[in-house]
């Protein structure tokens, strides 16, 4: 059953090696995510799942100590899932960024209240599928906490990713109060085929969310929301 869950942004700008000189520009952003992995610990889990968005080729599961790294982003920096023994080959990264950045979370807060997995899906995932995996999610242990990654949409000014939509902030604040006041309902009815054009990468994550919490009857509090190089940065806990 799902005990607390929390809802996090994943660029990899908010490692401070990929940030490099931008980032304290994300500090605001870092001290929440810590406050709101801080929640998930004290609900006493007995399994901590990750969601974040993945390509095909690397949506797992992950089980804990799956390797990843930031190489990608011009960063010789490793990372593994949990604290458990590594697995793969050794320089073999199987965890998607998203999933990278959450065990990048996980360490530099020293996670060690439960087991980690990871679970990367697909950003074009249909609603209820993402409810069915949520649903197998919450029903993985008797205390389960979820963790779930991604961004709001890349459009909310002319030199975001995705230039300018005058839909992208309105978007963005739909969806933190959905995850600010644990609207579960609201939730599921993202518009899935809008998130995709206003590339907001966290839709079926927060969709698996919705699909885990259905009946855990658990309380929102919006954490941190801001935008900045454009993309919506939302940071919530259930509990």
């Amino acid at each position: 059953m799902l005990v607390a869950a929390a809802a996090c942004p994943c660029p990899p700008l908010l490692v401070p090696e990929v940030a490099a000189g931008a980032a304290p520009e994300l500090d605001a952003a870092r001290a929440a995510c810590s406050d709101a992995l801080a929640v998930l610990a004290a609900a006493r889990p007995d399994l901590l799942v990750v969601v974040g968005p993945a390509e095909e080729s690397r949506r797992g599961p992950h089980p804990e100590g799956t390797r990843g790294s930031f190489r990608g982003f011009g960063v010789d920096l490793a990372v593994r899932l949990g604290t458990g023994a590594t697995e793969g080959e050794p320089g073999q990264d199987a965890l998607p960024p998203s999933l990278a950045v959450a065990a990048w979370l996980l360490e530099r807060t020293g996670w060690s209240a439960s087991p980690v997995e990871g679970l990367g899906v697909g950003e074009p995932l249909t609603a209820e599928r993402c409810f069915d995996a949520g649903r197998r999610v919450g029903g993985a242990a008797e205390r389960v906490a979820l963790l779930a990654m991604g961004d709001a949409s890349a459009c909310r000014t002319l030199k975001a990713p995705g230039y300018l939509d005058d839909r992208a902030e309105p978007f963005d604040a739909a969806v933190a109060h959905a995850l600010g006041t644990a609207d579960i309902e609201a939730l599921k009815a993202l518009d899935a085929e809008l998130a995709q054009q206003l590339k907001a990468s966290g839709r079926a994550p927060w969709q698996v969310l919705a699909g885990a919490a259905e009946n855990a009857g658990l309380h929102g509090t919006l954490l941190h929301e801001d935008a900045p190089y454009g993309v919506g940065y939302i940071v919530a806990t259930w509990s």
